[in-house]
């Protein structure tokens, strides 16, 4: 019985290191000035929110009591196409500068919202 737990446990890992390697060649081949720029934000908010689904779904497709808030993960890539296409719709840097951190917020309210899910529910005596 130990074993299907430790092959899960050894996914997870393998996957968590390859996203820290994403974030890592992200960040080693970018230069300083477009970490100042919005998009760079939301591309590594989105990042994050992507470890937490996949974390979520290399767990169990089927979790009871663990749903995704898919409107607030909705509204947040809105936010996120209008920061990141702030030019071609001729916004001020401010505006698009609070469209990238509205999106980066409902990212990080989304994924707190699963991993408390997460939590609670490994916490529940079985």
């Amino acid at each position: 019985m130990a074993r299907p737990h430790r092959k899960n446990r050894r996914w997870n890992v393998i996957l968590s290191g390859v996203l820290v390697g994403t974030l890592a060649v992200i960040v080693t081949f970018t230069n300083r000035a477009a970490f100042l720029s919005p998009t760079a934000v939301v591309v590594v908010a989105a990042v994050g929110l992507a470890a937490v689904l996949l974390q979520l779904r290399f767990r169990d497709p089927d979790l009871p009591g663990v749903y995704v808030p898919s409107w607030l993960n909705i509204l947040a890539t809105i936010f996120a196409m209008i920061a990141f296409f702030g030019d071609m719709l001729h916004l001020r840097p401010q505006v698009s500068e609070i469209m990238a951190l509205l999106a980066v917020g409902c990212f990080a309210i989304s994924g707190g919202m699963i991993t408390h899910a997460l939590r609670k529910r490994s916490a529940t005596p079985k």
